[in-house]
């Protein structure tokens, strides 16, 4: 069983390790309803009970799959988050979507005001089996995302939506709220407005990507919002390392990025620690911190990182990397 660590000063706490279900709603490649159960009885088994999902994953599968795993477990000993900011209602068939195949037949707007979170929040209940989601994340707000049309989606989110989940949480409805992003930017911009729990960060606070450090963490810090960081090999390269042909956010890696990589893999290789388990231990030695999420749809992978997370790393090298 991993250790928990509690989400600011909510009452909410999560496993220092958590399970993603992008890949097991068949982002980029199908996985069966057989694998995905498996992957998620061994992340189970190997004492994960903080699993983060989202309407956008599937169009609805991710929620759909581990609501189906969990009605065989104890709610009580599991903590589920999920997001908003996307509404899923029925529609056409697809073979791909957003990047997942064979989605659920549901079609997708964005809506960050309180009635969308509303509505996005009753069909993840649904999908998930359960009446309890403990945190909530608004999702993919900000210019990346939605370029010129996010100033109309950040007003309906300060005016309407962070003031209803605000309330939800007062009334014991959820126990925590914050964003899920791959941005800084909107991150500090929330945070200076309306005071929140927590931050689901993908890829910007890793060992190759630290953009993090200059303003979000430290902020982070004085207002006492946890972190959850996603996105810990940066979409690939640290997990493969610098090879031809290697991703860093989901693009293949820059001439400056395999350089950058291989001077953190020739670290590593000094004290025979593998580049992918550095990149892994690397969230779990900030205090700011609360969880480490990953994600896969095989069980083999599932259970080399989850390895590579027993391991011990020498504190040298804690002091020159992290």
């Amino acid at each position: 069983m991993f250790d928990q660590c509690e989400i600011g000063n909510t009452g909410v706490e999560v496993s220092r390790v958590s399970l993603g279900t992008a890949a097991i709603a068949n982002i980029y490649a199908e996985v069966s309803d057989d694998d995905a159960r498996a992957v998620l009885e061994e992340a189970w088994k190997k004492g994960v009970r903080y699993f983060d999902t989202a309407p956008h994953y599937g169009r609805g599968r991710g929620e759909a799959r581990l609501g189906e795993f969990l009605a065989s477990k104890n709610r009580d000993e599991v903590v589920i988050s999920t997001k908003v900011g996307r509404v899923l209602r029925p529609g056409e068939q697809r073979a791909e979507a957003d990047g997942f195949v064979n989605p659920l037949p549901n079609d997708v707007h964005y809506d960050y005001s309180a009635e969308g979170f509303a509505e996005s929040l009753e069909g993840s209940r649904e999908r998930l089996g359960t009446s309890k989601i403990d945190i909530v994340f608004v999702h993919d707000i900000g210019e990346l995302t939605h370029g010129e049309a996010n100033a109309k989606h950040m007003q309906d989110l300060f005016e309407t939506g962070l003031p209803y989940l605000e309330s939800l949480k007062q009334r014991g409805e959820i126990g925590a709220y914050g964003l899920g992003v791959n941005e800084n930017e909107v991150c500090v911009e929330v945070i200076k407005r309306h005071p929140i729990d927590v931050i689901l960060l993908a890829g910007r606070w890793t060992l190759l990507d630290r953009t993090a450090e200059a303003e979000l963490v430290p902020l982070c810090r004085e207002k006492n919002v946890s972190l959850v960081i996603g996105g810990v090999f940066n979409s690939g390269i640290l997990a493969t390392g610098p090879k031809e042909g290697a991703h860093f956010n989901y693009e293949p890696a820059s001439a400056e990025i395999l350089a950058q990589t291989q001077a953190l893999q020739d670290k590593c290789a000094e004290y025979d620690v593998a580049l992918p388990t550095a990149a892994l231990h690397f969230g779990l030695a900030k205090k700011e911190v609360v969880s480490v999420l990953i994600g896969t749809g095989k069980v083999s992978s599932l259970q080399r990182n989850l390895d590579a997370l027993q391991k011990d790393i020498p504190s040298e090298l804690i002091r020159e990397l992290f």
